[in-house]
């Protein structure tokens, strides 16, 4: 087993060591499908662990020897964001079973913090409605691109937020898929393609977006509006029931 503690969280290490032994049976459980994700308690700090299921044999293989673990990545990523102030929870630990010397599991472990709002609001409301959202939703994303990051999970449930008087606090979660590199139009517009919401709404969010980088603002919003729609096209038909 491999475990790699955060020096500001050294108090958390025993722990953190315990989290493959308790996981499967204590713990508040906010989501399980793919992956399973759970609340505890820890007395001093409420924490999040994510557990990522056992990948197949072949993945197994790479993951061992040739990609990092996605509880690594998520870790590392994590120490990158709040390098470049970009906000997403403190990150603990993570974890790395392996068995017969290859990957079996893995755990990311990080700072719970409660958000009230998330990017899914866009799909339920009118632009009008959610316009100041939208906004700063914009600003947001211009930091994070122009910080040289681009998510590749960057949908509406994983980018949480807070409100306080008319401010807006946004917060990155869903690390272990972003890249770091320069992010020009084409890049940016193509990082909007998993949004929620009307293609006016999607329109707007781009032009606010291209505005605050100096883009064209005409071409950012009809190659996001052209990305979101192969993007839902491509899911719904994956998706679509018989």
């Amino acid at each position: 087993m491999n475990i790699v503690v955060n020096p500001s969280f050294n108090y958390m290490a025993s722990f953190v060591k315990s989290i493959p032994d308790f996981f499967d049976k204590e713990g508040e459980t906010i989501y399980n499908e793919r992956n399973q994700i759970k609340v505890f308690d820890t007395g001093n700090e409420k924490i999040v662990v994510k557990s990522f299921k056992v990948p197949f044999f072949f993945n197994r293989i790479i993951y061992t020897c040739f990609r990092p673990s996605k509880a690594k990545r998520s870790y590392e990523y994590a120490l990158k964001l709040i390098e470049r102030q970009i906000n997403t929870p403190q990150p603990v630990a993570y974890v790395e079973n392996r068995k017969n010397g290859l990957l079996a599991g893995s755990y990311y472990v990080s700072i719970y913090k409660e958000y009230p709002g998330t990017l899914r609001e866009l799909r339920d409301h009118t632009l009008e409605e959610k316009r100041d959202l939208a906004s700063a939703f914009a600003r947001f994303t211009t930091e994070i691109h122009e910080n040289a990051i681009l998510p590749l999970d960057y949908s509406p449930g994983n980018i949480l937020y807070e409100k306080t008087g008319d401010e807006y606090r946004f917060c990155l979660i869903d690390l272990n898929r972003m890249r770091f590199m320069p992010v020009d139009l084409k890049t940016g517009a193509y990082g909007l393609r998993r949004l929620w919401g009307n293609e006016e709404t999607i329109a707007f969010i781009a032009r606010e977006y291209a505005g605050l980088r100096k883009f064209d603002e005409k071409k950012c919003e009809e190659l996001a509006l052209h990305y979101h729609r192969l993007f839902w096209n491509k899911y719904l038909r994956k998706h679509r029931e018989f």
